[in-house]
């Protein structure tokens, strides 16, 4: 069977290459592919795919209300399941989700290759119905710990795919908008979670319902992925070209069927239906990519943003501001933020916001540096502190935030995309979780000033990696990227 898949992979690309010649040419045609091959017919319509992306940022949805919902409901939680004061259970209620998150974007990968991006979501969307139902329905601690495993499971499963389902289905002249939906779709997740959560410290039990509610969104998300389409970049993988035919149509429209084949079958070197060995993605040509992705996810952790969530309720306290109140102004500049990178990420690029983003979130922490020191009046700290905590949230949002999930899957090549970006997730878990382990540690042994110092190097020093590592893929087709970074054997 796999050799017949691949002889008829094989023969598409033959044929394709006669139809197309001109459109094989090698690393000298970049970035002139799409002009050539679509400039009497035009850009596939932005409205098509768009339904499509829309449930796929579900899943990114439900991530960030489940970040957010134990953040107003926790001291209502305790005390309903007999925990109060124990701030070793009350941190287990959060890193327990966590952990679920590795375990889930460990696997993503290996689901999302193996079983298709659709039926991935569905993946995603069962333990988060299950998680949220016990969570909600329980009366012991241990319930709601099993309960937040689940929903960590779907966490880590769902933005990884997410990420890669919205690059493969996105026109290139607009990958970069929709892949902005994610983020953008986690901002809301995180507000809607504050604000459904609001009522909770004076309303009994109120919290059930807080995890109730977000049985919602997964139900739709599990149903409504039914109806869309299967990614075409896995059912080329697959030898499905029939199929691969059918999704580009209902994605891209019938006048440009042929031309889509043709650019996937411009990256095939008939080792697609090969399964990916764990091993290469750490030698040979893969490892640069698989390295650059897990320098960048590492660095978004290490700029101190974490940090900055963390304590915006103490700095907004300092400030005579209700945490309610102030957590809610933070969500809502993540959300501008990320809209505004939406809007730039296709006229700008990836790099130039991605550049930006890291250098203004050093000056950021400098500012903090700056506010934790003891020359300046307690006014003068208050000010800088909630200028910078705020600037550091709204400079995250325009790049640090945002762009490495799309980067990373724009950069992947298709054969490894999906294992590459869950050993980058996984990463990027590994990372959260000591920061957040050892931050309270370090900022007493070492003083907010310093600490916020580290960050602000931290965050220039991913300035420097970006110049000299990251390419730019505004406007490219993934095969176009691919060729260009990935050399050949």
């Amino acid at each position: 069977m796999r050799e017949r898949q691949r002889d008829t992979i094989l023969m598409y690309k033959r044929a394709s290459s006669k139809e197309y010649p001109n459109f094989f040419g090698g690393e000298q045609n970049l970035g002139h592919l799409p002009n050539a091959l679509w400039k009497d017919i035009g850009n596939p319509s932005w409205k098509r795919p768009l339904p499509h992306i829309l449930v796929a940022t579900l899943s990114s949805l439900l991530f960030g209300y489940h970040l957010g919902v134990v953040n107003e409901t926790l001291e209502s939680i305790s005390l309903d399941l007999g925990f109060s004061g124990s701030t070793l259970a009350e941190g287990l209620v959060v890193s327990t989700c966590l952990g679920g998150a590795f375990l889930g974007s460990v696997f993503s990968g290996w689901i999302a290759d193996g079983l298709g991006r659709r039926r991935a979501f569905q993946l995603c969307a069962l333990p988060m119905i299950i998680g949220a139902s016990l969570s909600a329905s329980t009366s012991t601690l241990g319930g709601m710990l099993l309960g937040r495993l689940f929903v960590g499971t779907g966490m880590g499963l769902g933005p990884p795919v997410a990420a890669l389902y919205v690059a493969e289905v996105s026109p290139a002249f607009i990958r970069g908008t929709y892949g902005s939906f994610t983020q953008i779709a986690t901002c809301l997740g995180i507000i809607g979670a504050l604000f459904i959560g609001i009522p909770a410290k004076d309303v009994p039990s109120w919290w059930r319902v807080c995890f109730w509610v977000s049985v919602i969104p997964a139900f739709l998300l599990a149903i409504l992925i039914e109806f869309s389409a299967e990614s075409p970049h896995w059912l080329f993988k697959k030898g499905r070209i029939v199929e691969t035919e059918e999704a580009l149509e209902k994605l891209w429209g019938t006048s440009h069927v042929k031309s889509a084949v043709a650019e996937l079958s411009k990256s095939d070197r008939g080792d697609e239906l090969d399964k990916v060995k764990f091993s290469e993605l750490f030698y040979g040509r893969h490892v640069r990519v698989v390295f650059i992705g897990s320098a960048l996810f590492s660095l978004q952790q290490l700029s101190g943003i974490n940090a900055v969530f963390y304590f915006s309720s103490t700095v907004f306290k300092n400030a005579g501001v209700p945490s309610d109140i102030g957590n809610m102004c933070v969500g809502i500049i993540n959300l501008s933020g990320s809209v505004i990178a939406m809007i730039l990420m296709d006229k700008l690029g990836r790099k130039v916001l991605l550049l930006w983003s890291f250098f203004g979130m050093a000056i950021a922490m400098g500012l903090q540096g700056i506010a934790a020191s003891t020359f300046l009046s307690s006014s003068w700290r208050v000010y800088l502190s909630i200028g910078g905590m705020l600037l550091s949230v709204m400079t995250f949002a325009l790049g640090a935030g945002p762009i490495p999930g799309l980067l990373l899957s724009e950069i992947f090549p298709s054969r490894i995309r999906a294992k590459a970006m869950a050993v980058c997730m996984a990463v990027h878990w590994v990372i959260n979780f000591f920061v957040g382990l050892f931050f309270l540690q370090l900022l007493e042994l070492l003083g907010a000033q310093i600490l916020y110092t580290i960050f602000a190097a931290f965050c220039l020093m991913a300035v420097a990696f970006v110049k000299k590592n990251v390419v730019e893929t505004k406007g490219k087709t993934l095969q176009e990227i691919e060729i260009a970074l990935l050399p050949s054997d």
